[in-house]
C-alpha cells in the first residue's frame, strides 16, 4: 500500500471527495483516506504522479509519505512521529483566544448596549450609525481571523464538492451581508430624517451572529484537534520504543548508520538496536515490548534478537540482519498504522452520508427560508432561520468518530501485544462472544510474585 499525506481536508465531506477523485484514476484498486491522520492509502498500479494530480485537481494537497525520508529506522520513525504531532491545536488556540477578545467587545456594543443599556463612549451616545459601523468592523476582524473557513469553503465549492466549511462560510457571510444591507438602509433613513426606521434597523443587525458562528465552530475544531492529538498517543509510544543509537566495534553510532552485516555489541540492561543474530555470548532477552511475554527468553549463539527488546543478563555480540524499516518493530508499527488507515464497514456508511450531506443541508436551509417568507414573516426573520439550519448542521464528528475509535483500538491493542491487520478485524472483535486461549500465561500478568 502506497501512503500519501493529504492537506486541506476539514470534514467528512472532504474525505469522501478525495476518495472519489482518486478512485477514478486508472489503475487504482482501492483507496482509503483518514481524516484523523490526514493520510491516504492507495493500492493498485497507478503512478504516484497521477494520484497526486487527482488530489490536487479536487482542491487539496498531496505528497508521498517518506518521499524525502531516509530508509533508516530512526529517520523513518522520526518522520512518522513528526507527522503525528499535534500542529493544529496551538494554531486553533491562538485563533480562538483572539476571536473571543474581539467577539466580547462586539457583544458589548450590540447586545450589551441595546439589551442591558450598558454605557458607551459619549461620542456614540445616540449615534446608531457609529455603533453599527463599529459592530461591522469588529465582525469583519473576527471573520478575517477565521478566514480559513471561507478559503476552504470557496475551494470546495469551486471543486464541485461543498464541505462543512462551506456551510459555516455561507452562514457567517449571509449574516454579514444582510447586516451590511440593513446598514445602508439606515444611512438612507438618516438622510431622510426617519429616526424610527434607524431604530428599527438596529434590531435587524446580525453582525454579532456572523462573528459568533465562526468563533463557536472554531471551539468545535479545537476540541476535534485535541481529540485527534490524544488518539495518536498509543502509536507514538510504540515509535518511542525504537533505540536511537548502537555500539559497533566499541563505537557509539546513530541507528541510521547501522547496515546489514554490521556487528554490534549489547551490554546487560541495554536495548537491542536492530534485528540480528547472536554470534558471541549468551543472555536472557526481555521481549515483552513485542510479544507481551514478560518472562525473559534465553538466547545463545545462533539465536535471533529483535530491535527494541532488552538484554537483561549477559554481554552479546550480534550481526545485523534487518535494519531500518525491515525490523520487526518497524513492521509492527507499519501494521498498526495501516490498520488505522483502513476503513471499517461502519465507516463506509458515514462516508456515503457525508458525501451528499452538505448539498442537502443547503437545499433544506433555502426551503426553510422560503417557508417562513411564505407564511408572512419578514425576510430578516426568515433568513435567520435559514442561517440556523446551515450552522447547526456541521457534524464534523461524523467523519472523525469511526477513525478515532479505530486508531484508539488498534493503538491500545498494539501496546498490549494485540495486532489488528485491518479495521474490519477490529470491528468484528467487538462481536466476539467466545475466546479460545492456548496457554494460561496469555491471560495472566506473567510476573511471578511472592
Amino acid at each position: 500500500m502506497d501512503k500519501y499525506n493529504i492537506t486541506g481536508m476539514s470534514c467528512a465531506a472532504c474525505q469522501a471527495h478525495v476518495e472519489k477523485a482518486v478512485s477514478k484514476v486508472p489503475g487504482v484498486e482501492s483507496v482509503s483516506v483518514s481524516l484523523l491522520t490526514n493520510s491516504m492509502g492507495v493500492e493498485g498500479s497507478a503512478s504516484s504522479e497521477a494520484i497526486v494530480k487527482a488530489v490536487e485537481d479536487a482542491g487539496y494537497g498531496a505528497a508521498i509519505q517518506g518521499a524525502e525520508e531516509s530508509q533508516s529506522s530512526t529517520n523513518s520513525l522520526e518522520a512518522q512521529e513528526k507527522a503525528l504531532e499535534d500542529k493544529e491545536s496551538p494554531v486553533l488556540k491562538r485563533r480562538l483566544v483572539t476571536s473571543v477578545v474581539f467577539l466580547l467587545v462586539l457583544m458589548y456594543f450590540s447586545m450589551g448596549h441595546t439589551m442591558f443599556h450598558l454605557p458607551l463612549p459619549k461620542f456614540l451616545d445616540g449615534n446608531h450609525i457609529g455603533i453599527t459601523v463599529i459592530q461591522m468592523v469588529l465582525a469583519a476582524i473576527v471573520m478575517f481571523i477565521n478566514k480559513k473557513f471561507f478559503v476552504s469553503g470557496w475551494k470546495s465549492v469551486r471543486s464541485g464538492a461543498p464541505s462543512m466549511d462551506t456551510l459555516v462560510a455561507m452562514g457567517a457571510m449571509t449574516s454579514f451581508l444582510w447586516s451590511f444591507f440593513i446598514l445602508m438602509q439606515m444611512t438612507r433613513s438618516v438622510t431622510d430624517g426617519d429616526t424610527k426606521a434607524v431604530m428599527a434597523g438596529m434590531h435587524n443587525l446580525y453582525f454579532e451572529s456572523a462573528a459568533m458562528i465562526v468563533t463557536l465552530i472554531t471551539v468545535g475544531k479545537l476540541l476535534e484537534a485535541l481529540s485527534k492529538g490524544r488518539t495518536t498517543d498509543a502509536l507514538k509510544s510504540l515509535m518511542k520504543l525504537a533505540p536511537k543509537t548502537a555500539v559497533i566495534e566499541e563505537t557509539l553510532v546513530q541507528i541510521a548508520e547501522v547496515k546489514t552485516g554490521d556487528v554490534f555489541v549489547v551490554r546487560p540492561g541495554e536495548s537491542i538496536p536492530v534485528d540480528g543474530v547472536i554470534i558471541e555470548g549468551g543472555t536472557a532477552i526481555d521481549e515483552s515490548a513485542l510479544t507481551g511475554e514478560s518472562v525473559p527468553v534465553d538466547k545463545a549463539v545462533g539465536d535471533e534478537v529483535s530491535a527494541a527488546t532488552i538484554n537483561r543478563t549477559g554481554f552479546i555480540r550480534a550481526k545485523a540482519t534487518r535494519v531500518g524499516e525491515d525490523t520487526t518493530l518497524s513492521q509492527i508499527i507499519k501494521m498498526v498504522s495501516d490498520a488505522a488507515a483502513t476503513k471499517a464497514p461502519i465507516a463506509k456508511i458515514a462516508d456515503r452520508v457525508s458525501g451528499v450531506f452538505v448539498p442537502v443541508v443547503i437545499i433544506i436551509a433555502v426551503i426553510v427560508t422560503m417557508i417562513w417568507i411564505f407564511v408572512g414573516q419578514p425576510f430578516g426573520y426568515a433568513l435567520a432561520r435559514g442561517i440556523a439550519v446551515l450552522v447547526v448542521s456541521c457534524p464534523c464528528a461524523l467523519g472523525l468518530a469511526t477513525p478515532v475509535a479505530i486508531m484508539v483500538g488498534s493503538g491500545l491493542g498494539a501496546k498490549n501485544g494485540i495486532l489488528f491487520k485491518t479495521a474490519s478485524s477490529l470491528e468484528e472483535t467487538g462481536r466476539i462472544q467466545i475466546v479460545a486461549i492456548d496457554k494460561t500465561g496469555t491471560i495472566t500478568k506473567g510476573e511471578p510474585t511472592v
